[in-house]
């Protein structure tokens, strides 16, 4: 028996997306979901927030490229080739565009989860990125996909590692949906206060008390009776970001400083872009991207991280709670100050000048008290989420290897190593 086997050996399909055009209807505002080569990642995740839309007869005009769950989604081109994700039952329906291949594993023959661990084993990785560096459009064919050499384990066995490996996926699945719960709490508390003013407006309709799990009888005094000529509670400001930050543009990191783990986190003009040993900002940090298709997008780290060139720092005035400026900058409608089309940028200068309510100390202070909890059990399930994958990535080559058996590996996911 080989060591080996040719993945098209384990495959009903491979296949490729199909990138809509007029004739086909093009891209909706909503639908289907289109997942496109951006929304996968080395790490096996798929990020919705990055999918785009096609209308259902779209759709079904191309069909052949309609997704399954189960698939395996495997970015083919470009920047990010390799990069692959399993499509599931909440991503459906779904189609993708002709940078993504659609792998679609014969169940009787291998776990389709098994499969996207193989595709995403560091190693693996190395290989078909090395072999087309030299490429001035880095790409993998159909045909090459099918020969990727895949270990020949029993199919129990196969179940038995993806099980192991997936069960440290899916607690980092349930982290990322807890976050996103605590930041759906957070932006709901911040629309309540300072966009809505409901507080104010429940005073000025008698509806007292004023039924919101932050706001204890001592604070309700804190807030205006009445909205002002503008709209906004008596007594409160807008006033620009410059009041209470200083913006500074990033400083490039070189590549080979920039790596998939480490104790320092680089953010980019998309956000995190992996990890390195030096820093450049520290403390509560606030990074923004600066230049790139997802730029006027805000992001924090507490502790020591690198800002690079593609993004900028916002370090808060001292008395300044980062906690409330992260929040309130997030509710900027940054599309009215980005320039450019095919390179969007923001300036520092424009940032700087956009204005937000400051409703004064007191207030500010008893909503950072607030919100300062939700943003630290995030930062907790993110720093549980980085300690898991580090360890799924220990394990993983060493299983495909057989350096490592399954119940060695349990134990040590058992022990926290």
């Amino acid at each position: 028996m080989s060591d080996f086997v040719p993945l098209a050996d384990l495959c009903l399909k491979i296949t490729k997306g199909t990138t809509p055009n007029a004739k086909d209807g093009g891209f909706a505002d909503s639908g289907v979901n289109y997942i496109k080569s951006e929304s996968l990642t080395y790490s096996g995740s798929i990020d919705a927030t990055k999918f785009a839309f096609i209308s259902e007869e779209t759709n079904q005009r191309l069909k052949r490229s309609i997704i399954q769950n189960g698939d395996v989604l495997y970015s083919i081109a470009g920047a990010n080739l390799g990069k692959c994700g399993i499509a599931r039952r909440d991503h459906l329906p779904a189609n993708t565009n002709q940078a993504v291949a659609i792998i679609r594993v014969d169940e009787q023959r291998a776990s389709h989860r098994f499969i996207s661990f193989c595709l995403r084993n560091p190693s693996f990785v190395q290989s078909v990125l090395g072999g087309v560096a030299q490429s001035a459009q880095p790409n993998v064919n159909l045909a090459e996909i099918g020969r990727f050499r895949i270990p020949n384990l029993p199919l129990p066995e196969q179940h038995a590692i993806a099980a192991t490996l997936g069960a440290l996926d899916d607690k980092i699945e349930l982290n990322r949906k807890m976050n996103a719960t605590l930041e759906a709490m957070a932006r709901a508390l911040f629309r309540d206060w300072f966009v809505n003013f409901g507080p104010t407006r429940a005073k000025m309709e008698g509806r007292t008390p004023y039924l919101s799990p932050y706001l204890s009888p001592d604070l309700w005094s804190l807030f205006p009776d009445r909205l002002d000529a503008e709209g906004k509670p008596e007594g409160w400001e807008v006033r620009p970001v410059g009041d209470f930050a200083e913006l500074k543009g990033g400083k490039q990191l070189e590549k080979e400083h920039i790596a998939d783990a480490g104790p320092v986190p680089v953010f980019g003009g998309a956000g995190l872009m992996g990890y390195t040993t030096n820093h450049n900002a520290d403390g509560f940090v606030i990074s923004v991207g600066r230049v790139g298709a997802y730029c006027g997008q805000f992001f924090s780290h507490r502790g020591k991280a690198w800002i690079n060139n593609n993004a900028s720092l916002i370090r808060p005035n001292a008395g300044v709670s980062g906690e409330w400026l992260l929040i309130a900058l997030r509710h900027i409608d940054m599309d009215v100050i980005k320039k450019g089309a095919a390179q969007p940028f923001v300036s520092n200068g424009d940032i700087a000048k956009v204005g937000i309510v400051w409703p004064g100390d007191a207030i500010i202070s008893a909503f950072s008290d607030a919100l300062v909890s939700l943003i630290r059990k995030a930062e907790a399930n993110k720093a549980e989420s980085r300690t898991l994958a580090q360890t799924r990535d220990l394990l993983l080559p060493r299983l495909m290897s057989g350096e490592l058996r399954v119940v060695e590996a349990e134990r040590l996911t058992s022990e926290g190593t």
